[in-house]
């Protein structure tokens, strides 16, 4: 049986909340020549962090400010990334505009929630930046236009491990958060992601999309139903997050896929995936097999071995229960919703449609 940690687990902070503070530092150091070291910031749920510098720089009509980012123990890819904010004094009237320096992507697929050309600065974030420097210009008597650049060394790489590349995001990393906050394990950005690529897909007029619990699978469900790439969504270890935003956000056709294990744990009930927060049911595999020995089984992968030396099919129910399952997440949405399973070197088992 596996173990689920109840560890105390640290919070940390979103790229926005940092690039806010990086911000407000410059725009600190802008209007009185001394950069605020830390700097405290306001967040949307009124917390107020204080964040140390760890880059800070001026000169004529400019500054620029770093700081590093810490997502506490959220599994978060930017964790420990240095978020650069540069400020540069526009024209009066100008307002704040803002610009994808190295390592931030830019848009170039419609239904992301800011334009295509636009940096890929979403709109919470740009809402806590812009509201940060308009009350340094207010306390200050100034006025604020300025153009707002991020910057993230080494960005571009780290998007490759992100969903920025299929949903259009080119050249680097987004700029998320709305509360400002890393939950642990929330894993708030790859939930954002989840939700764009959703909505990436409604833009484009796609009718089916298959949400996918890795490679694996995301490589069998695109060769068995000939999706584009616009159609494959990494939901991880997040059926949740994938069947409440599409309840919300309808698509024609859904497919849920995982291995073998994930879709046992989804056929249970379970919407977060993880082995940290879920476990596969033995006993009720054995219940469906028909087979007690199952209930005995160490590994999800043992107890499929065991069912298919007594010939017994034990991924056709467990497909059936996870496309029940995400049914009842779905609701009435209209939906087509089916399953699919795979084993480990990404062979379809089980579909159920």
């Amino acid at each position: 049986m596996e173990q689920i940690s109840h560890r105390k687990l640290r919070s940390g902070w979103t790229t926005g909340a940092c690039a806010t503070a990086a911000a407000k530092a410059a725009h600190t150091a802008l209007l009185t020549g001394e950069f605020a070291d830390p700097v405290c910031i306001t967040l949307p749920g009124g917390e107020r962090p204080c964040f140390a510098l760890a880059l800070s720089e001026k000169g004529e009509g400019w500054a620029r400010a770093g700081v590093v980012k810490d997502a506490g123990d959220d599994p978060d890819v930017t964790h420990g990334a240095l978020i650069i904010v540069t400020l540069r004094v526009l024209p009066e009237g100008a307002g704040i505009v803002f610009k994808a320096g190295s390592g931030v992507g830019v848009v170039t697929l419609p239904g992301l929630p800011v334009a295509v050309g636009e940096p890929a600065i979403n709109p919470a974030p740009r809402l806590m930046i812009s509201d940060a420097l308009r009350g340094v210009a207010a306390a200050h008597g100034a006025r604020c236009d300025l153009e707002v650049e991020i910057s993230i060394p080494g960005g571009e790489k780290l998007a490759a491990r992100t969903m920025n590349p299929r949903l259009g995001v080119r050249g680097g990393l987004s700029v998320l958060g709305t509360s400002g906050v890393v939950r642990p394990y929330s894993c708030a950005a790859w939930i954002a992601a989840i939700r764009e690529g959703v909505d990436v897909a409604r833009a484009l007029g796609l009718a089916h999309i298959a949400a996918c619990t890795g490679r694996v699978s995301e490589a069998a469900a695109r060769t068995y139903f000939g999706l584009p790439e616009q159609a494959l969504i990494d939901m991880g270890d997040f059926a949740g997050g994938v069947l409440k935003y599409v309840r919300a956000h309808p698509v024609q056709r859904l497919t849920i896929a995982g291995g073998f294990a994930k879709m046992a744990k989804l056929g249970r009930g379970a919407l977060d995936l993880h082995s940290a927060r879920s476990s596969v049911d033995f006993s009720w595999l054995a219940e469906l097999a028909g087979m007690a020995e199952i209930s005995r089984a160490n590994t999800a992968r043992a107890a499929l071995e065991m069912a298919h030396d007594a010939g017994i099919d034990l991924a056709a129910p467990v497909a059936r229960a996870a496309r029940d399952a995400a049914r009842g997440v779905l609701r009435d949405s209209p939906v087509a919703l089916d399953v699919l399973v795979t084993d480990r070197q990404g062979r379809v088992i089980a579909h159920a449609g």
